[in-house]
């Protein structure tokens, strides 16, 4: 009996203690358009690292935005960050982040990062 009891204690504060939040990076090319660019010369530069973050909130699985609505918004911020108007730049190795915290399913906050890497062409 004496054991259950250090057991029990042992998994209710390692419950206790350890973090509520669960992370996950998805690394795919979200730039699906045709156009072809060879890096195989030096003909660029990374210029900038960029990102951007969208975030809300869910009380009892109610609220908030859906997670497409997360992922444009967040894609926009970067996008707005990166200045690609005007100029031979491109963004490339475009990851997503995304991160779940709280204390499901009363409260959860969800939070998706894009970042990527600014290139800019010299010839």
């Amino acid at each position: 009996m004496k054991k259950i009891i250090i057991y029990s204690g042992l998994l209710l504060l390692t419950a206790s203690i350890s973090s509520c939040g669960v992370g996950a990076a998805i690394v795919t090319n979200h730039n699906q358009n045709a156009t072809e660019v060879h890096l195989s010369g030096n003909n660029f530069k990374i210029v900038d690292q960029v990102s951007g973050s969208s975030e809300a909130s869910y009380i009892m699985a109610i609220g908030g935005i859906n997670k497409r609505q997360l992922y444009e918004n967040a894609y926009s911020s970067m996008m707005k960050k990166a200045n690609l108007l005007n100029s031979s730049k491109a963004i490339i190795n475009v990851i997503t982040e995304e991160h779940f915290s709280g204390f499901a399913p009363f409260f959860v906050r969800r939070t998706i990062t894009v970042s990527a890497q600014v290139v800019e062409f010299t010839r």
